[in-house]
């Protein structure tokens, strides 16, 4: 799942006299002032943030007052009301005022300023309809604006009813023990149940014994969840508009999700006669099996192999191995383990591989014998060497042997070593933080400062040879990062050193590159400049001693969204519009029915509730599949125009996309209508599902064929999967300029990776051990043989990628080799010419070489027409490694033109249009695309280019098109030709969709990362399609099922996880590579935001348009042993949703469980309550059973179990902090409480019979 980081900052908090501000006295109040700079006394004129709460006598908030918060220095007032019961059931907007009352309550707000900002409507709230009952359950909720409003019909509507008899099955779970190397083994049986009691007959639940409560959202979709008394997800049931899409959540004997029944499964099962077939669990279910510890040992998801995982008597992951661990296929080339180690803080250390070819059981049996505490120290003075590396930790902890160490991280102090670059005493004006103890006096008051607790370095290994990279941090004396040192894996390094203000925010950064550590390097130099809030109005940028240039220039509206960025000192100055939603609605809406945009290069227009183009341009052929209005979150219709070639003015009429979705809101058919002909059924894509979820068939149009007034059929795909494994693609259009072949048998590891593609001429795909493609080998047309292999960090950064290209002709073969270099972002292209044929071969080596495997949709890009040999044939030419271009806020510097390059994204993040300055000092465009709904590009030429090596290659979501035709999408690679992954997702468990693409609703999601869609339009709002178990959500929840006893576990759940640094709570040290978005037109430094997607603070995805910024400190708000420090490249979380505040009735949906575990018992707690059970004899007795315990102290794990006193079990307390009748410091203490408890028996406890029901 993904992790959110909250960005700490450290303020000054100062209340000050409150005659400084015209507060109204007569009313209940709380007031703060933030100070954005120092001030050494009150101040009135300082950079700050004032916000004051009036309370009504009930201590109930009334009014919410943002004092000067608006960039013209208003207030933002947010009004509070209650109806005659007492009940919140209208969330009010803020609402700008025209003027500020310096803290003053307003009597009557002035609603001018919410026109402005939201446009007219009756609502400018968010309502709910609750019942007329103590459960105050919500029934209908109702989103700002009149189409959404109480009454318009669009609104989610909540229903609460019960079972009815032969509604749902009822599956069953039974566990049988054994032992098996001295560890106990379960292992659960699905079946349906044949039992007949009060709950259960003829395997079904028995009318009214299970909640039943169904969502219905705007557009009359459906989603009905079925839970039992324990809280227990049994169904989740939606509907495609001809069947039931069932999944079900088959729980064990203690409560645990043993088994998850997708819907194809479930109809498999009812097929067979409702027996399981051992087929249908492998190929179709999610199982997990769990030891008699609760830990989750063992699992399997559906098209790969068994995952085991191994811990130790700290209940800390130690060992995982999957599928391909378990073979001498793998790229250690010999069977194993990865493994974790960790310190005394709970801390990962270092990771690796360990060779062993051991079961899960006589693993868990050794790690359970151990006596010592199993962590790792420092060892400074005697390290372990591995390939001349020293790695200054011990080696005590398991394993001890056989070891590839692929990670390391050091705390506190920085590691010797003569290549350790040293610490610099300051950087940039900022004293830096050091190991030892540093005594500081700050405004009258004395600390000792130190490092301790914070990452200082981290060492990670590549995978596919020895070389490393090395990152150091350091840090100011506030504990803020403001430099990194980073040496790479050739031996050049990146340097960044970043200036902060008082706050904590960036003034300027410096980065100095270079790829090796003999070559010249570069300098670019960034400096920001902000408002009184701290949002970004300036970002300036410099590359080595050229003229600094002004990237880009921002302004707000009232709320603080994004209304206007001028980009390249108004190169394009570039309009955003949002609807009531906040959700992006135009750019550049004023110039879209110019003839010549007004100088502009791209004019777009997102409709949700409306629609103007065509329904269906063939309702036979289309049946069913109509352009509605949406209500939901979902998009209608796209427009757009395009200036593509300077002085040439696109069609007055725009090019536009209408959208067709199924009841599950997945994206039917994407209808694109030509300015001249809206129903020639050009570049339009139709699609069919199975049950699963899979696309089944596919329908693909081009352009208009010569001398025919129809499209052209490019595409009629039928998917055949094993399983959820497509294995073969049946093309019946036969068109070589859509999907490319058809029919050929597509091959799978153990982990569910695709390992070739005959039908695009990928005859073997191998991969490394994050199931990240290291090798290809390719074949597309009998004369062209590619080899590509690709090198990895540890933590999945792509390092670089060699491309050999051996082209047969008449005269011999023509052999190059193109090497791209992946360093920080800064990207390197290197073409040799290893053997030469001569002729006309040598132009066809460069064209195709060069082309992406749709050559169709692409210009490719001639650089060098001839590779000139030295000496003739057989001798290779090696030209000077090359920087090609690095990425910025706003998208590119093209470093051998010297040139910026500007981009226009549209909603999901595709780059439409690269423009910049040409040499002339004129605008230019270089680059233009268009895509179809799942990403593959329209089938033009001349203005689409694609280029090994160029930041044109950047396309799709802004991810780099691979000369394969495959995205790589970081964690996994991309068809966007066939909309589906080629690797197994690492994060199935929750979307249960193994290789689907944005829960096939590519333009509501976007998935940059292979990991997890995310919704565009930002719409988390009431109603929005980011509330998680809601009909808009594509995500099924059931339960976690990862549990782990310890906090220092609750973020490391998958490993080896993908992109994660190894500190061990999940820190991505690494953006999506060259990500660009600019500044995010729905996510600019908003006080009054609605959320948007996940951005990556230091990276060309950064909506604050800051390239690798530095000095944030994070920390986790849970994990209190665990401090996190910002590294080059930081994951920053969302805005806080008001609008989500509606649903805190729907508290499973909103309030986060206390952790993915249970909370650690107390210091003596364990030995407290064994020694009040004793009995005058000295014995202990279940209290249920009566049996005598015994506990031998020297035995691990612990013979019995501590039992909750009635009342005081720890789901009856996780509900009372769920539902807000106890704090979490409440919830603790009575979890920690000794007297609360009583020892059992394992079997007595975990049976759950003697509970108090």
């Amino acid at each position: 799942m993904k992790k959110y980081l909250l960005i700490k900052m450290i303020f000054l908090f100062a209340f000050l006299p409150l005659k400084a501000q015209d507060l109204t006295q007569t009313e209940n109040y709380v007031y703060s002032r933030v100070y954005l700079e120092p001030v050494v006394s009150s101040s009135s004129t300082a950079k700050q943030i004032q916000q004051v709460s009036y309370l009504d006598g009930l201590g109930r908030s009334k009014q919410n007052i943002a004092i000067k918060a608006t960039p013209s220095g208003k207030d933002i007032v947010t009004p509070v009301e209650y109806d005659a019961l007492g009940r919140q059931v209208k969330d009010l907007l803020p609402l700008p005022q025209q003027a500020t009352q310096n803290g003053g309550l307003f009597t009557a707000p002035d609603m001018t300023g919410a026109v402005s900002v939201y446009g007219n409507a009756s609502n400018y709230y968010a309502e709910r309809k609750v019942e007329n009952s103590p459960l105050q359950r919500l029934q209908e909720l109702a989103a700002p604006g009149d189409p959404w409003k109480m009454g318009s019909g669009k609104t989610q509507q909540y229903q609460y009813e019960s079972n009815t008899h032969s509604e749902v099955k009822k599956f069953v779970v039974n566990t049988s023990w054994a032992t098996v190397s001295g560890v106990a083994v379960g292992t659960p049986a699905l079946s349906l149940s044949t039992e007949n009691t009060n709950y259960v007959s003829g395997g079904f639940y028995k009318a009214g014994t299970l909640y039943k409560n169904t969502i219905t959202d705007e557009d009359g979709n459906k989603v009905t969840k079925f839970t039992n008394g324990k809280g227990q997800v049994i169904l989740v049931r939606k509907n495609d508009g001809i069947q039931n899409v069932d999944t079900y959540y088959a729980h064990n004997e203690y409560g645990q999700q043993a088994f998850v029944i997708p819907p194809l499964a479930v109809k498999a099962i009812e097929t067979a006669g409702n027996a399981i077939p051992a087929e249908v669990l492998d190929n179709l279910c999610y199982q997990y099996r769990y030891d008699n510890q609760d830990r989750l040992v063992e699992k399997k998801f559906p098209g790969k192999g068994w995952e085991f995982m191994v811990y130790d008597q700290q209940d800390r992951l130690v060992l995982i191995q999957d599928a391909n661990l378990r073979t001498t296929t793998n790229n250690f080339g010999v069977k194993g383990w990865m493994f974790t180690k960790y310190d005394l803080f709970n801390r990962i250390v270092y990771t690796g591989f360990f060779a062993n070819t051991s079961t899960r059981q006589v693993m868990q049996n050794a790690l359970n014998s151990m006596t010592s505490q199993n962590i790792e120290n420092r060892a400074d003075r005697s390290p372990i060497v591995q390939n001349g590396e020293n790695i200054y930790y011990t080696k005590s902890a398991f394993p001890t042997g056989s070891m590839t160490i692929l990670s390391v991280s050091y705390y506190d102090s920085y590691p010797p070593g003569i290549n350790v670059p040293a610490r610099p005493d300051n950087i940039l004006g900022q004293n830096t933080l050091v190991p030892s103890a540093t005594t500081m006096t700050v405004n009258g008051i004395t600390t000792s400062r130190t490092s301790n607790g914070l990452p200082t370095a981290s060492y990670v290994r590549n995978i596919e040879d020895t070389g490393w990279t090395k990152d150091y941090f350091w840090y100011d004396t506030e504990g803020r990062s403001i430099g990194s040192h980073s040496i790479n894996h050739l031996g050049g390094l990146t340097k960044v050193e970043t200036e902060l203000d008082f706050t904590g925010v960036p003034k300027q950064t410096i980065t100095y590159h270079k790829r090796k550590d003999n070559e010249i390097g570069i300098t670019v130099k960034e400096r920001f400049e902000y408002d009184t809030q701290n949002r970004l109005i300036k970002h300036w940028h410099q590359v080595d001693s050229r003229s600094e240039q002004l990237l880009v220039e921002n302004s707000y509206n009232e709320l603080s969204q994004l209304i206007n960025k001028k980009v390249g000192n108004n190169l394009q100055s570039i309009d955003y519009a949002y609807n009531i939603r906040g959700w992006l609605t135009d750019i550049n809406k004023n110039q879209m029915s110019v003839a010549d945009l007004g100088g502009k290069l791209f004019s777009y227009k997102v409709k949700y509730n409306q629609k103007d183009g065509i329904e269906n341009p063939d309702p036979a052929q289309f049946s069913g599949k109509n352009v509605k209005a949406k209500y939901n979150g979902n998009i209608a219709e796209i427009d757009w125009r395009t200036v593509e070639t300077i002085g040439v003015n696109p069609s007055l009429t725009p090019k536009r996309y209408g959208y067709s979705y199924d009841p599950m809101n997945r994206l039917s058919a994407g209808y694109y209508q030509n300015p001249n002909n809206p129903y020639s059924k050009e570049n339009t894509e139709s699609m069919d599902y199975e049950l699963s979820g899979n696309i089944k068939n596919l329908y693909r149009t081009g352009v208009i064929g010569s001398g025919s007034n129809t499209a052209t059929l490019i595409d009629n795909l039928e998917y055949i999967y094993t399983g959820n494994n497509l294995t073969k693609v049946n093309d019946y259009a036969h068109n070589p300029t859509g999907y490319g072949g058809g029919g050929n048998i597509i091959s799978y590891d153990g982990n569910g990776n695709m390992l070739s593609i005959p039908d695009k001429g990928i005859f073997s795909i191998k991969y490394n051990y994050l199931s990240l493609p290291n090798s290809m080998e390719l074949n597309k047309n009998d004369i062209e043989n590619i080899t590509i292999t690709t090198k990895y960090g540890a933590d999945g950064t792509k390092l670089r990628k060699e491309n050999t290209t051996i082209l047969s002709g008449y005269n011999g073969t023509i052999t190059t080799k193109k090497t791209t270099d992946y360093l920080d972002g800064f990207q390197y292209l290197v073409t040799q010419s290893l053997n030469t044929g001569g002729g006309i071969e040598t132009l066809m080596a460069s064209s195709l070489s060069r082309r992406a495997m749709e050559p169709e949709a692409f210009t490719p890009i001639i650089q060098d027409p001839t590779i000139q040999p030295i000496g003739g044939r057989l001798t290779a030419d090696l030209k000077t490694p090359d920087l090609q271009f690095f990425p910025t806020a706003e998208g590119f510097y093209d470093y051998q033109k010297d040139q910026y390059i500007y981009q226009y994204t549209d909603l999901m993040g595709n780059v439409r249009v690269s423009f910049g300055r040409n040499s002339a000092g004129v605008l230019e465009i270089v680059d233009a695309n268009d895509y179809y709904p799942f990403g593959m590009n329209h089938l033009k030429t001349g203005n689409a280019f694609f280029g090994m090596g160029s930041y044109k290659a950047y396309k799709f979501l802004g991810n780099e098109l691979q000369e394969t035709g495959l995205y790589d999408m970081n964690a996994r690679f991309y068809m966007p030709d066939l909309g589906v992954f080629g690797q197994h997702d690492p994060l199935s468990a929750s979307t249960l969709d193994p290789y689907g693409y944005a829960y096939n609703n590519p333009i509501l999601f976007a998935d940059s990362t292979g990991l997890e869609g995310e919704p565009v339009n930002g719409g988390s709002g009431p109603g929005g399609p980011a509330v998680i178990g809601t009909v808009t959500s594509p995500i099924d929840v059931g339960e976690v099922v990862i549990t782990v006893k310890t906090s220092a576990m609750d973020k490391i759940l998958t490993a080896p996880s993908i992109h994660s640094f190894t500190y061990g709570v999940g820190l991505t040290s690494k953006m999506p590579p060259l990500k660009k978005q600019g500044v995010d037109p729905r996510f600019a430094n908003c006080s009054q935001c609605n959320d948007g997607p996940l951005r990556y603070i230091g990276g060309a995805g950064d909506p604050w348009g800051v390239w690798e910024i530095l000095g944030i400190v994070l920390s986790s708000s849970e994990d209190s042993n665990i401090k996190m420090a910002a590294l080059p490249l930081l994951v920053m979380t969302r805005n806080t949703d008001d609008a989500l505040k509606l649903l805190t009735v729907e508290k499973e949906i909103l309030k986060k469980p206390y952790s993915k575990s249970r909370p650690s018992y107390g210091k003596d707690q364990v030995d407290e309550v064994w020694e009040a059970a004793k009995q005058k004899n000295g014995k202990v007795y279940d209290p249920n059973t009566g049996e005598e315990l015994i506990w031998d102290k020297t035995v691990k794990p612990r013979s019995w179990d501590m039992g909750h006193l009635p009342g005081h079990e720890y789901r009856t307390l996780h509900q009372k902090y769920m539902s807000g009748q106890i704090t979490k410091e409440e919830f603790l203490k009575e979890y920690r409480t000794s007297k609360n408890y009583q020892p059992e028996s394992k079997s007595a406890n975990r049976s759950h019979k003697y509970e108090q029901k």
